[in-house]
């Protein structure tokens, strides 16, 4: 399949990371879709990490699920999962798509998702135009852990402006 553009996913912090060794996490985040992986920095004791790490993807199947996964670094033994979240990039492509043709100003919310039983979002995501780009920001709930968020923006930028 010709791929659709690029997706960029800027890694902003983690909230609240769960302790995975006796006195601190040294996290890191693995973003993966299909076969496609990514990761951040490593940041050394911190539960309350700032990666502000860019990363981007080739997207290619708007179906196939991103996965984003904390990681504990360990020195002498295999990484602990801290938790995982799914993003959900459909109502981001909805949006982008329904906003093509229109001038839109700075700020302009395009689209807002809701946290349901559906997706791992903490609390409503804006879908807004900044800049004369099209991003989403999200607080995303870790899943399978007793605590932990991961904060992200995402961003597609299409085939037709990715070839130049």
């Amino acid at each position: 399949m010709e791929m659709l553009g690029l997706l960029k996913i800027r890694v902003q912090r983690g909230i609240n990371l769960p302790l995975k060794d006796t006195f601190h996490s040294d996290p890191y985040v693995v973003v993966t879709m299909g076969e496609q992986r990514v990761k951040t920095s490593c940041k050394k004791n911190n539960c309350n990490p700032v990666w502000d790490d860019e990363l981007t993807l080739a997207l290619k199947y708007p179906n196939v699920p991103i996965v984003l996964a904390v990681y504990d670094k360990d020195t002498f033994s295999k990484d602990d999962k801290i938790g995982e979240a799914e993003i959900d990039i459909k109502p981001y492509l909805e949006a982008m798509e329904m906003s093509y043709d229109q001038d839109l100003q700075d700020g302009v919310k395009i689209g807002r998702v809701q946290p349901d039983r559906n997706n791992c979002l903490a609390k409503e995501s804006c879908i807004i135009c900044e800049n004369g780009k099209i991003i989403q920001d999200m607080v995303l709930m870790l899943q399978n852990v007793e605590c932990g968020e991961v904060e992200v923006q995402i961003e597609v930028i299409p085939k037709m402006l990715s070839d130049d």
